[in-house]
């Protein structure tokens, strides 16, 4: 007959907790003896001890189990937050009044380019809105169809540049998705949009390892301004962002962080900022896929 693991686990910690109750009891006879008290005494503090015991480990058991049910709770909400935040309703209406713009004027081909990547962009949200990791070539793929995005829209207002370390292996890599785009979002609309020049802007983003650690350095040279009231969504996809990771930092201890700093050129003026994105090196994580 085959045994449960489960069943097994618990008669062995039933049969270790009745041995060390049972060397507790024979010491407290001796006691008992010792000291002249009755044996019914000695049985009802048994009893007593036992059923505390157990209170004791059913008691842990359940609220590891709350803990980590509410802990999968706050994952699935902030995971369907994030999704929304993707779907921001401005940058599809947008991006498609642009293509429409396309079709209209120019190229029905460039166009039709365009069109595909939207709808490749799209795919790629919705199929892994729900998953806690993406393997870096989807995240990357996802942004690099973002960038292409935006810069149909904004044309010669910004240029980006993506460099990935070639000992970055990015198909078993594993990453969170929806975390480095709220990012990349921001220095466009926040920063880069805002030169007074409305050309020249240079969105840089780099990915390295070291110590085993992926980082995500995310580079501008935008004008750091205040958030206007309309830019409301971006201030929400970067607070879901971090939130998302500081909740899976907690359950996997991937030792994750977010920096962030202006920068300046050598005459202490402000010449763009940067944010750097530190996670514990994911490769081939079987155990959370």
């Amino acid at each position: 007959m085959i045994v449960p693991a489960g069943a097994y686990d618990f008669a062995r910690d039933l049969y270790y907790i009745l041995s060390q109750t049972f060397t507790n009891l024979v010491f407290c006879s001796n006691i008992l003896n010792a000291v002249g008290w009755p044996y019914w005494v000695f049985f009802l503090l048994s009893l007593i001890m036992i059923c505390c015991v157990f209170y004791v480990r059913e008691r842990r058991i359940k609220q590891a189990s709350t803990k980590e049910i509410s802990r999968q709770q706050q994952l699935i909400h902030l995971e369907m937050h994030a999704f929304q935040a993707q779907m921001d309703p401005h940058f599809i209406f947008n991006s498609l009044n642009a293509i429409h713009h396309y079709i209209l004027t120019t190229s029905t081909d460039l166009a039709s380019l365009y069109l595909t990547r939207f709808a490749r962009l799209m795919r790629l949200i919705i199929r892994n809105c729900n998953k806690e990791w993406v393997n870096l070539e989807e995240d990357i793929e996802a942004l690099e169809l973002y960038l292409q995005l935006e810069q149909l829209r904004f044309g010669a207002q910004f240029d980006y540049e993506l460099d990935i370390a070639p000992d970055v292996f990015q198909q078993v890599t594993f990453v969170p998705p929806l975390i480095i785009q709220p990012y990349i979002q921001e220095a466009i609309w926040r920063r880069l949009l805002l030169r007074p020049t409305k050309s020249g802007g240079c969105l840089r983003i780099c990915i390295n390892r070291a110590n085993e650690m992926l980082i995500v350095r995310i580079e501008d040279n935008g004008v750091n301004q205040d958030p206007r009231a309309d830019e409301a969504h971006l201030s929400k996809g970067i607070s879901i962002a971090v939130a998302r990771l500081r909740a899976i930092n907690e359950r996997y201890n991937m030792h994750a962080g977010i920096t962030e700093q202006a920068l300046y050129n050598d005459l202490k003026q402000p010449d763009g900022h940067v944010v750097i994105i530190n996670m514990q090196q994911a490769a081939a994580r079987e155990g959370v896929m």
